[in-house]
């Protein structure tokens, strides 16, 4: 595929170095992205057992300060900020007034009380920033995105590379979901034990004008250190059953069947959406969001419905693929609460075609 992609599309840091490795091009939530190197299969496996680098500079920054950064980030989240001490990150949502989702995102206390940063994601960037300060509580809400380049750096063997990087920061002694800042050549960095692949890692955001010096130490240091692209991404992910907003989740799903409930302190504190998502709960659960894999041939797809032996539509897939992993296809789907048990089985409409499935655990690779 060639490069020269619609101009109005913006371009991360890295846009430059993508092109010298040869990577295909695609147009992502209004960004050119690499969705593949070598090829979608190689670079899975690849991450699953080296390291691998994404460019996630599309990624948006939203950094909340002052005095009454806790009580705005605590109306406007679901998860509770006010357990965060320095250095330490939380995995939180957005929630709408309807009870629906703005965005998930991830909190990243810099400064407790004092100094938080958000991270969302790329399609949402505009939206987030206008609904946090159109709910804001006092706090001084800023879009640092065009200030940040983002690198992903994931696998089993990506502790070790940070760790050489990043001296004297010893990146392998840290915590999952924690932070700390530091310097890369006298460029501002911060290192998150974070990820969206379920192997060990790190996401470090660094000074825009630094993201491709960083990029290319981070290649060039260790020869198994390699370029992954969205597509392997989105595969790595799906294996692990975490949401992407626009397929598990969107401005209209409820959290507690989102399987998300564990983001939710409705006990410790008020927040937007609290009552109309808690009505959902108390009244009852209509659909819960689930793994399945396939007992037929056939790979489920977003979109593809699920329909009982009768033939009635009992829910529908927002995930599906072929697992490089397992080498079989695998689905998220949310589906009707009398057919979310373990083993539960239904049909996927695929085409027209009646393909058996059924409930399996989650994740399906367990990196644990």
């Amino acid at each position: 595929m060639k490069n020269d992609i619609a101009t109005e599309t913006k371009k991360t840091p890295l846009y430059d170095e993508h092109v010298k490795l040869g990577a295909r091009m695609v147009d992502f939530a209004g960004w050119i992205m690499p969705i593949q190197y070598e090829g979608l299969k190689e670079e899975h496996f690849y991450c699953r057992n080296h390291v691998g680098l994404f460019d996630v500079s599309h990624m948006g920054e939203i950094r909340v300060k002052g005095p009454k950064a806790v009580e705005a980030l605590q109306w406007l989240t679901s998860n509770d900020v006010s357990v965060l001490d320095e250095g330490q990150a939380q995995y939180s949502l957005l929630p709408n007034k309807t009870g629906g989702l703005v965005d998930d995102i991830f909190v990243y206390c810099l400064q407790k009380n004092e100094d938080y940063l958000v991270c969302v994601n790329a399609s949402n960037k505009d939206k987030d920033f206008n609904w946090m300060l159109e709910n804001n509580k006092g706090a001084d809400i800023t879009d640092e995105s065009s200030l940040w380049g983002q690198i992903a750096i994931q696998g089993p063997e990506a502790l070790s590379l940070c760790d050489k990087i990043f001296a004297p920061i010893k990146v392998s002694a840290l915590k999952r979901n924690q932070i700390v800042t530091g310097k890369f050549n006298g460029h501002s960095i911060m290192i998150a034990t974070t990820g969206y692949t379920g192997e060990a890692g790190c996401e470090v955001f660094v000074a825009a004008p630094g993201t491709a010096e960083l990029w290319r130490a981070l290649l060039n240091s260790d020869p198994k250190a390699k370029a992954i692209g969205l597509g392997a991404r989105d595969t790595l992910r799906t294996e692990m059953k975490y949401s992407l907003y626009g397929h598990e989740i969107d401005d209209k799903s409820n959290p507690y069947e989102a399987t998300l409930g564990w983001a939710m302190k409705p006990n410790a504190k008020d927040f937007i959406g609290k009552t109309e998502i808690l009505k959902v709960k108390e009244q009852g659960l209509k659909h819960k969001l689930i793994g399945l894999k396939m007992l037929e041939r056939g790979i489920p797809r977003q979109g593809y419905e699920l329909k009982n032996a009768d033939g009635q539509k009992i829910g529908w897939i927002t995930s599906g693929t072929h697992s490089p992993t397992l080498d079989e296809p695998i689905g998220i789907a949310y589906v009707d609460t009398a057919y979310a048990t373990e083993n539960s089985q239904f049909f996927v409409d695929i085409r027209g075609k009646m393909v058996k499935a059924h409930v399996v655990k989650t994740p399906f690779v367990n990196k644990t």
